[in-house]
């Protein structure tokens, strides 16, 4: 009787049985090459709302590491190559993250280079500057004050953050500027991709620069898909 009843279950589980769900970055037309990645990813364009994923390439496939509810723009999403800077939407693609910063002291096992800002630090969004979509330590004359965010300003949103590199090695002016992971604020952001405070400190504790992180944002269909990138 017993083996009756293992054969049936055997039967059962080979013909009905669901296959097991693809992890997101094996559906993904590129990672970045690094063994590990971020996703951010959203409903649809116009949400705010969504869900930011950390995973390990481990034994050849992809493994989920951690998760956490996430936002985006207050105006969703827009395509990153065709993005327009004050647009209030977040760039989707896929993006290196250069280095980490702060309001507060690096969190316990960050392994990100990790810039401690000060109240000279800014990040310079005028289009007219030659340091548009940089950090600056003091403004230099040629960015305007109200071109630029004063990151010490934004003690919650910044108290841990990563850049994320949208734009930033060979940036396109009008394109946007300052586009980060980082902390929840109040509510939807002006293009970053935010989420709790634990878990910041989370990703940044896992996050490892010799793995060669990347962040892909998007959504799950449409133009804008998240497994174009």
């Amino acid at each position: 009787m017993r083996t009756l009843i293992a054969l049936g279950a055997v039967l059962l589980s080979s013909l009905g049985a669901p296959p097991a769900p693809v992890p997101l970055p094996e559906q993904m037309a590129d990672t970045g090459g690094g063994s590990q990645l971020i996703t951010a990813e959203a409903p649809d364009p116009g949400a705010t709302a969504g869900t930011l994923t950390w995973w390990d390439r481990r034994g050849g496939r992809w493994v989920a590491a951690g998760s956490a509810p996430a936002r985006f723009g207050a105006r969703g999403l827009a395509e990153g190559a065709t993005r327009r800077q004050g647009t209030n939407t977040t760039p989707t693609g896929l993006h290196p993250m250069p280095y980490a910063f702060g309001v507060r002291d690096r969190p316990a096992g960050t392994r990100f280079p990790y810039a401690r800002v000060t109240d000279r630090s800014w990040w310079c969004q005028d289009n007219a500057s030659r340091a548009y979509n940089r950090w600056v330590e003091g403004l230099p004359r040629d960015c305007r004050a109200g071109e630029a965010e004063h990151l010490v300003a934004y003690g919650t949103q910044y108290a841990y953050a990563l850049v994320i590199g949208f734009n930033y090695e060979r940036p396109v002016r009008g394109r946007g500027a300052g586009i980060f992971l980082h902390v929840n604020g109040r509510g939807a952001t002006a293009g970053c991709v935010s989420v709790p405070a634990d878990a910041m400190r989370a990703v940044l504790a896992w996050a490892d620069p010799a793995r060669r992180p990347h962040i892909a944002v998007g959504t799950r269909g449409g133009p804008t898909a998240i497994t174009r990138y």
